[in-house]
Formats: C-alpha cells, structure tokens, sequence
C-alpha cells in the first residue's frame, strides 16, 4: 500500500492507502485460471428504468490522484448504477474539514475513503449516518458474496447491535508491513561507511552524509541526511520515526498512530512510554546536528516524495521510509538505495527488536464507504456501492481502468502494466490513475492477475524485515484493533479522550524534536496526558481485547 496513510485514523487503522505486493512476489494468484472467473462471478445491479438519480458524494483521495472525471471506469460504474454523482474531492486536512461537515450535519449522500468516517463518528453524530444492512439484502449481491467469501469482512463491518454504517474492503496481495527503512547504499560506498546496525551508528552515517559531500557533486551542504513523512495533527501514519520504537521491543500494529499498542497481552500507549521519550530525544539530536530535514514539519506529501527523487541521479536524501523503492526515490535514484533491517537502539541494547505489523490492515479496511440517512433514493445509492464491489470494477479500484491500466489478456486472466510514460514509476501512477487503496472494493481470491512490476518487488525489499516480523507474537503482542467494536458510549468516549491526548501529544512532538526539552517537561507532560482520559482508554480497550481473546478461543 502506499500513502494515504498520513490521514489520522490510527487507533482503528487507517488505510491505508500503497501498492503491494503478495506473499508470492506478484507471480498469478492461486484461483482459476483457465476460465474467466471475473466475468463469471461479477453480478450488476441494473438500474431500474427510470431518470437517472442525482447523488452527492465526498472522496479522500491522495493528493496525486487525478480528478474523478478522468477516471472511465468510474463513469461506467456511474452508469450501470443509473446515478449522476456531483463529486466533492478532499486531499488534504480532512479532519478539520470533517469535523465542521459533522457537526452542521449535512453530509453528501456518500462519503468514501479509509475510514474517513469512524466508529467513533457513528458513536457521536447517532442518527446522521444511515444502517445498511437491509440495502445490502435488497440491492447489493456484490457485497453479500464479499460478506459470504470472506466472514472477516462482516465482522469488520458490524457495530456490536448488528448495524453496518460503513463497509470494509479486501484487497487480498499486500504483505505484512507497509514501511520500508531505506539507505542510500552509494552514499555508504563512496564514504567507505557500513550499513548502520543501531541508532548511534546511524546518527554517525547521518552526520558523515551532511559533511561530507556523499552525493559527491561537490556541494557539502546540499544532502539531506534524513527525512520522514509529514506528521498531521491526529496522529502519526506511516513513513514515519515512530517505526525505531520497534528497535526499543514496542509492536506497532496499522503504525499505532494514536499510540495505542499491545506488549504481552497488555494494551498501552507509547505517548506515555520511557521509551518514546528516548526516540524523541534522539530525534532531537538528531535534528539539533542539522541530520533531519528543516521542513520536516512544514513540507505536504507531495514535498516529501519529490525531494527524495532528487535531480536527474543526484540523490538528495540519505535515510528515509517508504513503501516500495521507485515510489519513494522513483526510476532513476531507485538503485541507489538499499532497505534495511531494524536498528537495535544501541550495541549492548537486550529488547527484543520488532517492526510496524500491517497484514491485516493492507488487505483489509474499515469504513471505506458510508451512507447519509438523508440520502433521498437510498436504493440507487447502496446499487452505485455494489457496482465498486464488483471483481472487474474493484480490480480497476485498485489499479486503474482496463485497456489503459489494466490489460485483458481475453481467458479470464488480466495484468497490470507498466505505466504509459516510462518516466514515471508504477506506484505513483496507479496512485495518479485510480482511487488506489483509497476506494472501497473486494479482489476475490479467484481473481486471476499478475501484478505490475512495484507490487512484486516490494516483497523484495521486504526481505530484510522479515526475520524481524516472523519473530512478532501474533498472539499477544498485535493489537486486532480492526476486529474490535466498541459500544456507541465507549466510542464516544473514547473518541473525545484521542482528541484531548492528541492535542497535547502532537503538539509536543514538533516542539520536542525541533528544540528540545522533553527531560525537562516530561514527568509534567505525562501528568496531562493522563488527565486527557487515556487511563480510561487504556480500561476500556482492555476490556474488549480480553473478551475478544476468549471469544476466539
């Protein structure tokens, strides 16, 4: 998966968003492969004879995503629905924008992105989204065979009474993490430096690249020894330097964007955690010796990747996180980084060492699509929902409009291509193209198609992690936080408890990194992040882990 990632929505995963790769390394799925089971299994909803229904409906896409209008596949879904749909597109500041959305409560008749609207949205604005489940009985086969193939889905999309506000997805390829750690392996050669093992020998790599001219063009002052990606408000996403808490024992599950995390069995919050304290500080050392980059908390998305492509094969960045190496670095400066392997915090570090564990939350998503209860003809809108959940309109989903994106090869079996312009890497296109991991969609495990080039080197950079993420206990030490739901109370009170812990826990993350003073502050901070409700939090979440854990048994 790839990007979308920094929208906020981590205590219950966020989507998401990258391209990926399978646990086969992109070769053809298992499933049918001698029949054209797309086509056989796909089931429209034709839209009853009639004027086509007008809807409103609101997406959060990636800031590189082309306008929906551009997209054909889209049009099509559209018209096989019998709906005309006035778009509202959002790339950026979704949660200030959602908040005022919400509270005036005149929401579009759709709102579709991952987890754009939360359980705990549906727990504290009752009444404004509408329950689907007799639509999905009624108007959308396609969602009943997702539900029927795989069980997990509905459990992903059923409130504790039943009712099903939002929809989740499957996409089925993606392995078991979305960061990648990245070094530029050239950099180290041509300063005869070693591939960093620990944080301490990493700030010295970082300090060798600043000094002395790594990139070699003759400016010493032009690299970029480190960069991350732009850290919201609501919480940290992916591509962030939250993932080195793994070098100190913590599990990351969906990146724990609100700092929620599992250790033995026990929930927990990093915000409040000694070692996130010692991460923050050696970030600030970090940044103090001029190693990360001065617009790290000032650059967009857009920024963070187009810095790290450099110019023409002169890199810029030295260490960074990303998905898959040509999206982050793109075609040319691919070959000149390699992916790492975990850091130990220090030589003589005992933790267990671990990594940001994603499965779940790559091939699965929460809420991807949501109805207003004031949504007129709500028939046509759940038969517009069910065409998205079609096999052959999902593939497209996800990659791109056949013909264009997508190639039929005319027996059952498709292919991702390459992009149109060589120039341009296969993630980013797919993320130009299409909704990408952003949109609703279920890719059944019969799908037979081979994955373009990025999804299956992906695996290949994954390579370095693995022992590290083999070695998670599963058990005990990820939090299932997709398979958990929560009552409408216990949401909302939640749902405020983040907000308060967040208001504080981010602002002093920029502050802290930037100039320093957490030693200082901490014990006084941790005093008024207790006071934001998180020990409630933490009781409550417990609560359900332990029933969800003996339900299971």
């Amino acid at each position: 998966m790839k990007k979308a990632l920094t929208l906020a929505l981590a205590a219950s995963l966020s989507a998401a968003a990258l391209a990926g790769c399978s646990s086969n390394n992109g070769n053809t799925p298992e499933g049918n492969t001698g029949t054209n089971s797309t086509t056989n299994t796909t089931t429209n909803t034709s839209q009853p004879s009639g004027e086509v229904v007008k809807l409103t409906a609101l997406i959060t896409k990636h800031p590189l995503t082309q306008e929906l209008a551009k997209m054909e596949w889209l049009q099509q879904a559209e018209e096989r629905a019998g709906v005309d749909i006035q778009w509202q597109e959002v790339t950026a500041d979704w949660d200030q924008k959602k908040g005022a959305l919400l509270a005036g409560g005149d929401v579009p008749d759709l709102i579709i992105g991952p987890n754009a609207i939360t359980d705990a949205d549906y727990a504290q604005f009752q009444g404004l989204f509408q329950d689907m489940s007799e639509l999905i009985a009624s108007d959308a086969p396609n969602v009943r065979k997702m539900f029927e193939e795989k069980p997990e889905t509905k459990v992903i999309a059923s409130q504790t009474d039943g009712k099903i506000f939002g929809l989740p997805k499957y996409q089925r390829f993606w392995p078991a993490t979305v960061t990648r750690q990245y070094i530029n392996q050239q950099w180290l050669d041509n300063l005869g430096l070693a591939m960093p093992t620990n944080w301490d020998e990493l700030y010295d790599v970082l300090l060798a690249f600043k000094e002395k001219d790594a990139n070699g063009d003759g400016d010493a002052n032009d690299e970029i020894p480190m960069d991350f990606a732009p850290v919201g408000t609501g919480g940290f996403g992916f591509f962030h330097p939250t993932v080195l808490l793994g070098s100190e024992g913590i599990t990351l599950t969906n990146s724990s964007g609100q700092g929620y995390f599992l250790e033995d069995g026990q929930v927990k919050n990093f915000f409040v955690d000694e070692r996130y304290k010692n991460l923050v500080s050696f970030l600030n050392k970090c940044f103090e010796a001029g190693l990360i980059s001065k617009e790290v908390f000032t650059q967009d998305y857009t920024k963070f990747q187009s810095v790290a492509r450099g110019t023409g094969d002169k890199a810029k960045v030295g260490f960074t996180w990303g998905w898959e190496v040509t999206d982050r670095f793109g075609n040319t400066l691919a070959p000149q980084y390699a992916s790492m392997s975990p850091l130990k915090s220090s030589a003589d570090s005992t933790a267990q060492v671990s990594w940001d564990y994603d499965y779940d939350t790559l091939n699965y998503g929460v809420n991807m699509v949501t109805m207003s209860a004031k949504t007129k003809d709500k028939s046509a809108a759940m038969r517009f929902i069910n065409e998205l959940y079609d096999p052959n309109v999902s593939m497209q989903v996800l990659f791109g409009s056949l013909g264009t994106n997508i190639k039929d090869n005319g027996d059952g079996s498709y292919a991702v291509l390459p992009p149109t312009d060589a120039a341009m890497d296969p993630g980013t296109w797919k993320w130009t193209s299409t909704w990408a991991d952003n949109g609703p969609m279920y890719i059944s495990d019969s799908l037979n198609l081979t994955l373009g080039s990025d999804m299956q080197s992906v695996g290949k950079q994954t390579e370095p992690l693995m022992p590290t993420v083999d070695a998670i206990d599963k058990e005990n030490d990820v939090l299932p936080s997709m398979f958990i739901k929560y009552s409408a109370a216990d949401n909302s009170t939640m749902g405020l408890n983040n907000t308060n812990l967040m208001n504080l826990a981010m602002a002093k993350f920029s502050q802290w990194v930037t100039k320093g003073g957490i030693d200082k502050e901490w014990d006084g901070y941790v005093k008024n992040a207790t006071k934001t409700g998180l020990p409630q939090n933490l009781e409550i979440m417990q609560k359900y882990y332990d029933d969800y854990k003996a339900s299971t048994k």
